[in-house]
């Protein structure tokens, strides 16, 4: 006699409903993402200059998205420690990497690491750019950047440039327009953007090229020359200061920045909501006026442009890391 199905009664009904739990569903992220806070790693100590723009930032993904982000400071290695950290991390969403401009150049500087900035990670957007401005001691007679090179062949060894470290965007930023202008220089690095301006400051180097919002103040106070930015358009803290691709180094360009990463393989749903809320959030003009503050400018890129992004600034530094022999490791 045929088998004939039985309406289910309350216990086919449980039987039902265990079934279908052991059925694979959709990540969490498909399904109402976020629904806890998201870890927010840091690759620096409290009270730096990131602080600024990730508390301005996440205070409003905070209400926008109804989750909290939880800052967690992993300063040291020059940013490898968080690098690794949210590289290993799950891919889910709920862990992400504040990132900054070292990510690219460390993939050079350092012979070993244990991430790769490529294919570890997945972009969500690059938040800000940041300029720097070419600064020279009153002492030094030059005026334009094309006045510095003229200098610089003219004087033995060429001029003492000063840099906040071995390998960091003030040192890789003159080491790039050395090769650009095929000048000869002298580098003196120092333990930070304050003691290199000091001395600065006191004629003890000739020029350098700081952040422009730790150069500008001297700038305006008289105690430095600005000879030129290093971002693509001039700044709004320095109008009058033209950009150094203006005067004959045309593509000439040095930015710091900061920007969101997450582990490779994150659900591209979490990276879509992501990206379209700090984008929103960085469109604000309080935001804007903010970073502006702070010597930056908002970006807010798509994933692919920030990843694209990422590869170029590792393929522009590697020549000139190479060529100015700068190792950390």
């Amino acid at each position: 006699m045929p088998y004939k199905l039985k309406p289910l009664g309350c216990n086919g009904l449980t039987a039902a409903l265990l079934m279908a739990a052991l059925i694979p569903v959709p990540h969490a992220s498909a399904q109402g993402y976020p629904v806890k806070p998201i870890r927010l790693v840091l690759p620096v100590a409290p009270g730096g200059g990131s602080d600024i723009v990730v508390r301005a930032v996440t205070q409003r993904l905070n209400a926008a998205i109804g989750q909290q982000f939880v800052i967690d400071y992993r300063g040291g290695a020059n940013g490898n420690i968080a690098h690794d950290l949210v590289a290993k991390a799950m891919p889910d969403g709920y862990t992400l990497l504040w990132v900054n401009a070292g990510i690219a150049t460390n993939a050079v500087l350092y012979r070993k690491l244990n991430h790769d900035a490529v294919r570890d990670f997945t972009p969500i957007t690059q938040l800000t750019s940041q300029s720097y401005v070419f600064v020279a001691h009153p002492s030094v007679p030059v005026k334009t950047v094309g006045e510095f090179v003229a200098l610089s062949h003219a004087r033995k060894g060429g001029l003492v440039y000063a840099s906040t470290g071995a390998g960091s965007l003030p040192h890789l930023g003159m080491e790039l327009l050395k090769l650009e202008a095929r000048v000869p220089g002298t580098h003196v690095p120092y333990k930070g953007a304050g003691p290199a301006l000091i001395d600065m400051v006191g004629g003890q180097v000739d020029v350098m090229m700081p952040t422009i919002i730790s150069g500008t103040p001297f700038v305006k106070a008289g105690k430095l020359r600005a000879l030129g930015v290093s971002s693509a358009k001039r700044s709004a803290l320095l109008p009058a200061v033209p950009v150094i691709a203006e005067q004959g180094y045309r593509g000439f360009e040095v930015s710091g920045w900061y920007g969101m990463l997450a582990p490779a393989a994150t659900p591209k749903e979490a990276v879509v909501l992501l990206n379209a809320e700090i984008v929103k959030v960085l469109r604000l003009p309080e935001i804007g006026e903010r970073l502006l503050a702070d010597g930056a400018v908002a970006v807010g890129n798509a994933p692919e442009e920030f990843g694209a992004y990422i590869k170029a600034e590792i393929a522009k530094w590697r020549p000139v890391i190479k060529a100015s022999g700068a190792t950390v490791d």
